[in-house]
């Protein structure tokens, strides 16, 4: 009789599962190539299980994939409320950050993308409250690399902060104030091209030449077929008064890069 009852549990148990695991794949099927076995699996099939669960006892991977298909299809009422029945955490916070994006308040989808320190969706959101308020961006900018840096997880993300805090800067004219920022990127990430170009061209518009002919001169060590890098060091010697080494740079990078934006640059400040 117990062995019975056991193998009458464990069977339930097992087609409990399966059933679970059936209704996942009818959720994701869309995600699956066309040829897939679980792409024949329909999705009103999953939606019904997992309804049927969550009606019963909410649980967190539930109410995850309720609420991610629900966003998908639009219906941001029944995302937010299957979101909120998550637990506490950064999966929770992304989630309502995604639905808050999808309403247009971009205000509330950053501070909960900050929450869940996810990174992309974050810098997006900082990316465009740049178009209408840098000074915010800044702000918001340094904020968030603070929760990074608390973190201690994210070095590559805290040198982009530190970068694109240079960006931000820029675009406000304050080049002393965004090299500094690119000097930070540069120590955290020495082989990003990216960031030792924009210390050079931040130095260069801060009129510190010296720090300019020196990151230039380091983004061709970098890369020796960078027309910009020599392009730089000839608008460093032109500044400086120094023709004949300008167009030599030009030259220089006319040969490795024609089509580089600052060969055009140098070339129109030369005529």
């Amino acid at each position: 009789m117990v062995r019975a009852i056991l193998s009458t549990v464990i069977a339930c148990v097992a087609i409990a599962l399966a059933l679970v695991q059936f209704a996942s794949d009818g959720l994701y099927a869309r995600a699956a190539s066309p040829h897939a076995l679980v792409a024949r699996i329909p999705l009103s099939f999953g939606l019904r299980v997992y309804r049927a669960i969550d009606s019963v006892a909410p649980v967190g991977f539930v109410s995850d994939a309720l609420a991610t298909t629900a966003l998908a299809d639009g219906d941001l009422n029944a995302a937010q409320r299957y979101a909120r029945q998550m637990p506490a955490g950064e999966r929770h916070d992304d989630l309502l950050g995604k639905i808050a994006a999808a309403r247009g308040d971009d205000d509330l989808a950053r501070e909960y993308y900050y929450e869940a320190t996810d990174v992309a969706a974050t810098q997006r959101e900082i990316a465009l409250l740049a178009r209408t308020n840098l000074p915010a961006a800044l702000h918001t900018e340094a904020r968030f690399r603070d929760r990074l840096l608390a973190l201690g997880t994210h070095p590559d993300a805290v040198a982009e902060s530190f970068w694109l805090s240079g960006l931000y800067a820029a675009k406000q004219n304050q080049y002393t104030a965004a090299l500094a920022f690119d000097r930070q990127a540069v120590a955290l990430a020495p082989l990003n091209m990216a960031y030792v170009l924009s210390a050079a061209s931040h130095a260069y518009f801060a009129n510190d030449l010296r720090d300019a002919q020196y990151f230039f001169t380091r983004a061709i060590a970098l890369n020796p077929a960078g027309g910009d890098a020599y392009a730089g060091l000839g608008l460093v010697a032109l500044r400086e008064g120094d023709r004949v080494r300008a167009r030599a740079y030009l030259r220089q990078a006319r040969a490795v890069d024609p089509r580089a934006p600052t060969v055009a640059s140098l070339a129109a400040a030369l005529r």
